[in-house]
């Protein structure tokens, strides 16, 4: 816990913001301090409200590739909360560089989410080297349902999909005991003409998923059995 509360971003000036070290991992100098990550983690479940749900309730105007200016967020969160009088421009670049699974993204002065939209956007992310197969976890009573009707966005702007099968384990484990995983045969959606994103570090957006893509992953497959034996170690 001592370490959790001591942890913190930091620059090197030659390999950029890294996270929860005290020295740069490539070079082994000591960066200049940015923030704590305390500071980051409530700062990022702000940007997940702007970014992905409710811009409006900050009074924020969102381009419809879900692009905000840094300047008008720092700008609201100044007038909403006289702790954030530090906040500059390159908070935001440290936290989109440093974020584990690639959910912001900096471009210029502004900044989006990657995934997890609930506003309707238009997506301009990379659509080439998508794997062959994605994966999606889902409730096991539901599991015969979508392989009749295929997968629709709930509550969210695209159905998001995993890298990998381990992924999708960990996604699904956050909603259900033991969750059943999809196997999407991606190659031959693309070869169709479907569209899909490559989103986050591993996550991958579509509109829908017809349901002659999907098949059952084995629940004895080795790569689940791995991470279910995760899930027994840090209970």
């Amino acid at each position: 816990e001592r370490k959790s509360r001591e942890s913190m971003i930091r620059e090197c000036s030659k390999h950029g913001f890294y996270a929860d070290d005290h020295l740069c991992p490539a070079c082994n100098e000591e960066g200049r301090f940015i923030m704590r990550t305390g500071e980051r983690n409530s700062l990022a479940r702000k940007l997940a409200l702007i970014l992905r749900h409710a811009p409006e309730k900050f009074d924020l105007e969102m381009d419809i590739n879900g692009w905000i200016d840094i300047k008008d967020i720092i700008r609201q969160f100044k007038k909403g909360n006289k702790r954030f009088h530090w906040l500059r421009p390159h908070h935001f670049t440290a936290i989109a560089e440093t974020d584990p699974k690639g959910r912001y993204e900096v471009r210029g002065n502004t900044i989006r989410a990657t995934y997890g939209h609930t506003v309707e956007i238009e997506l301009d992310l990379p659509t080439d080297n998508i794997p062959d197969a994605l994966y999606f976890p889902c409730d096991p009573e539901q599991a015969e349902n979508l392989l009749e009707v295929g997968i629709s966005p709930s509550g969210r702007a695209h159905v998001h999909l995993s890298a990998t099968i381990r992924n999708a384990a960990e996604a699904g484990h956050v909603h259900f005991k033991l969750p059943t995983i999809l196997e999407v045969d991606t190659a031959q959606m693309y070869a169709a003409g479907e569209t899909i994103w490559h989103a986050g570090v591993t996550v991958y957006l579509t509109e829908n998923v017809p349901a002659q893509y999907l098949t059952v992953v084995d629940n004895e497959d080795p790569e689940y059995v791995l991470a279910r034996a995760r899930w027994v170690e840090e209970e």
